[in-house]
């Protein structure tokens, strides 16, 4: 395989089809209600109810057999009425047009949240990276560059790493789009490795922001991280970051899975162990005989519960064995929306994924700015501006909650449609 699975500004498996149908809708449905309690119009639900643009795009790529392969690639711009859009390009076979659309919406959510001058924006292209030689990958960056040049730019709509690329991938996509602008665009893409525009701090920043969003819903319900009991739902880079970080700051880590099963140990599990023996993929588990289920996992006593994993893991059917107090969403759409309710009636503080995940986001504005000025900063200064945004973030969603007496899910909609609609009401788009 030429290239591995990224901590980026989105994380989780591809889902499908009429997955990916579904995803759309209840993200509309809180888009709608969001912005009902803003006392907006169906005007602008109707503008921001689906991507000002969607391309789809076919990529012809000769194979290392020599024959040639078209993949088919989307872009999806969701609104752009407060700046450029943003979001990550993956790559996975399960790609689709739903799914893109309802991921560039969530990336509205993300950037309005954290107050960023940017729309949502995402992209995807139909493939198995994992199959494909380091010469087809290249091959492959650059043509959908070339597919999207049009609608892409530091100013129009700036790409950064999804799942299964990495910051090799957007070194070709960004020297790609240099040769087609005719000058150095450092900007055009994030995620970026260090020599070629890169920011300090980006590849962990993520995990940092979920860590932070811990750390806070820890202090609002009186747990002290290092007495805490944490299980977190999934192995690869989210999963493994946060399980150190984690680990670090004194909590005990009880439970983890990867695809293959879950452990678990109420004792704690030795994390530095784990992450020494984890392949490229997040997979441990089947090093051992005692593992559990993924089911099994969510069944057992902790104080937070971290999904890091797949969508759609808290339901109806499991949200009544939930037993922790605190439940952060660092994959995308692990809880549905029915399950939020029932969690948020069962008293658990549920920390939405637009709100935990926008770590890497964040930290994608802070290299944009970094190349649009010329001036780089140190980890030191990335880390302190990420805390003092997703702190205040934190706090400004839980202050929407308890105004509105809503879930933390919903507060982080209200919060994360705002700019985008206050500024398309001003541009007189709705």
């Amino acid at each position: 395989m030429g290239t591995t699975n990224t901590l980026t500004e989105n994380q989780g498996k591809v889902k499908t089809e009429n997955e990916s149908i579904d995803i759309v809708k209840s993200t509309q449905t809180i888009i709608h209600e969001a912005l009902q309690y803003l006392g907006y119009s169906e005007e602008t639900y109707e503008l921001l109810k689906e991507p000002l643009r969607m391309l789809t795009v076919r990529i012809p790529v000769r194979m290392d057999n020599g024959k040639i392969k078209v993949f088919t690639g989307y872009r999806a711009q969701h609104n752009d009425a407060a700046g450029p859009t943003k979001g990550g390009v993956r790559f996975h076979p399960d790609v689709n047009e739903q799914e893109v659309k309802a991921l560039s919406m969530w990336m509205t959510m993300k950037s309005g949240i954290v107050n960023l001058p940017y729309g949502g924006g995402k992209g995807g292209i139909v493939c198995d990276p994992r199959e494909m030689s380091f010469r087809e990958l290249e091959a492959l960056s650059r043509g959908y560059v070339r597919a999207i040049s049009q609608i892409v730019g530091p100013s129009k709509d700036i790409p950064a790493p999804d799942v299964y690329t990495n910051s090799q991938i957007m070194a070709w996509m960004m020297d790609e789009y240099s040769h087609i602008s005719e000058f150095d665009s450092p900007g055009f893409i994030t995620g970026k490795p260090l020599v070629l525009g890169g920011s300090e701090g980006r590849d962990t920043a993520t995990a940092r922001g979920v860590t932070i969003c811990v750390e806070e819903a820890a202090r609002k319900r009186g747990i002290d991280l290092k007495d805490a009991r944490i299980i977190i739902q999934g192995f690869g880079n989210a999963g493994s970051y946060l399980s150190k970080f984690m680990h670090d700051a004194g909590a005990k880590i009880v439970g983890i899975s990867d695809a293959y099963g879950a452990l678990y140990d109420e004792n704690g599990l030795d994390i530095n162990y784990l992450l020494e023996r984890r392949d490229s993929f997040g997979t441990v588990t089947n090093l051992f005989d005692n593992t559990i289920s993924n089911k099994k996992l969510f069944e057992q006593d902790c104080d937070i519960l971290i999904p890091a994993a797949i969508a759609n893991q808290i339901t109806m059917e499991n949200a009544k064995d939930i037993k922790a107090s605190i439940v952060v969403e660092a994959a995308n759409g692990p809880t549905t929306l029915e399950a939020t309710k029932v969690l948020t009636k069962r008293g658990i503080l549920l920390v939405p994924d637009v709100l935990a995940s926008a770590g890497g986001v964040t930290a994608s504005y802070f290299e944009w700015v970094q190349n649009n000025q010329g001036y780089y900063w140190t980890a030191d200064e990335v880390m302190t501006k990420l805390r003092t945004i997703l702190i205040d973030s934190f706090h400004k969603v839980m202050a929407s909650a308890e105004k509105h007496q809503v879930d933390m899910r919903l507060a982080a909609y209200i919060v994360g449609i705002r700019r985008t609609a206050e500024a398309a009401k001003f541009r007189g788009w709705a």
